[in-house]
């Protein structure tokens, strides 16, 4: 520290950091073996008088610095609050430009400060809609293949035979008996719905990525059963849920199989390459979009 700036009395350091849009931190209290602060008396302004601006008041302290005026026996100097320029941050304007723009020698032009775009007040507010609803049992082989069926009901004991006599055929054989879930949605009535297909895909998705907890890993969809407002959700293009981003396979409903042999005939060509991408136990998720199920 240069003797120069030893000598400068405390209310001018003030007034410089002031100046320069630096807030200056003054202890409110006295701390235990602490040099008492020194006491000054800061004069109020009157409500008319407007204060300098910080450019001002810099050059008029630097002048006095050159002049000698800053010595210790120098009155005491009110510290007025900074005018600080447009586009600056708590420390005073930012960029190469500062010290100029501190100093008042640059005026900021009108490009240089990016405008704020005003809202649209015209545009209409979208307006409340219900909600789609659906439901469904949802389940998950080994974490691996995920199980859509559509209905509500919880499924039979002829039902889960069925279906563990369908995957062993077709050479799925899991290590453990999938547990299923019903979702209904909404998970809530009366919540605000702005676009309720949306909402509804994003719900299906947002429940299938949350049992990723329990190892949920899905390579692939399998949905037995159709139903008009789930179909929607789940999305199919072309083999593909485009919802969940996995690839898809719909088939009759477990109901439709038990109640005729018919169905059953008509699944089982479906079911030949079902061995095949079950034992792709490498695959990433997602992968064979392009493949059928």
């Amino acid at each position: 520290m240069t003797s120069e700036a030893r000598m400068t009395p405390e209310p001018q350091k003030l007034a410089y950091l002031e100046a320069m849009g630096l807030t200056a931190w003054v202890a409110r209290y006295q701390l235990p073996n602490a040099r008492e602060t020194e006491a000054c008396d800061w004069p109020e302004l009157e409500p008319e008088a407007m204060p300098a601006r910080g450019a001002d008041r810099l050059h008029a302290l630097l002048d006095d610095g050159v002049t000698g005026q800053g010595s210790v026996d120098a009155p005491e100097q009110v510290v007025e609050p900074v005018e600080r320029p447009e586009n600056t941050g708590p420390s005073g304007p930012r960029g190469p430009r500062k010290a100029r723009a501190l100093l008042g020698d640059i005026v900021p032009e009108s490009g240089d400060s990016p405008s704020v775009a005003e809202p649209d007040t015209d545009m209409p507010m979208a307006e409340p809609a219900e909600a789609l609803p659906f439901a469904c049992l949802v389940g998950c082989i080994d974490g691996r293949w995920l199980v859509l069926v559509a209905q509500t009901d919880p499924m039979s004991v002829e039902q889960q035979r069925l279906l563990a006599n369908i995957l062993g055929a077709a050479g799925v054989h899991s290590e453990q008996r999938p547990v299923f879930e019903v979702l209904h949605w909404p998970l809530a009535e009366g919540l605000p719905v702005r676009q309720p297909l949306e909402e509804a895909r994003q719900g299906l998705k947002a429940f299938v990525t949350g049992r990723g907890r329990r190892g949920w890993k899905p390579e692939r969809v399998l949905m037995f059963g159709t139903d008009a407002t789930l179909d929607r959700v789940v999305d199919d293009n072309d083999g593909k849920s485009r919802t969940l981003e996995l690839p898809l396979w719909q088939g009759p409903s477990l109901a439709s199989l038990l109640a005729g042999a018919e169905a059953k005939r008509t699944l089982w060509p479906q079911l030949e390459n079902w061995k095949a991408l079950w034992n792709q136990t490498n695959a990433e998720p997602g992968s064979g979009a392009g493949e059928s199920v």
